[in-house]
């Protein structure tokens, strides 16, 4: 069973999503299992979500 990120609450900093994903996916050359690639999606899509929030609170800071 593939975890899913949770919903609203702590993000985890997108360099440590990123680090995650590029451990699944050591070499791009080879193609993901359907598991693999399902993990990928939700990671990338908590990777964008951690983004988002890392802009929204550098541009809150910067507004500060």
């Amino acid at each position: 069973m593939i975890p899913t990120p949770s919903g609203p609450g702590p993000v985890r900093p997108a360099a440590v999503v990123n680090e995650e994903i590029r451990q699944l996916w050591l070499d791009p050359r080879v193609r993901l299992s359907p598991e693999g690639r399902a993990r990928y999606e939700v990671l990338v899509a908590e990777w964008t979500r951690a983004e988002q929030a890392e802009s929204l609170r550098d541009g809150i800071v910067e507004a500060a």
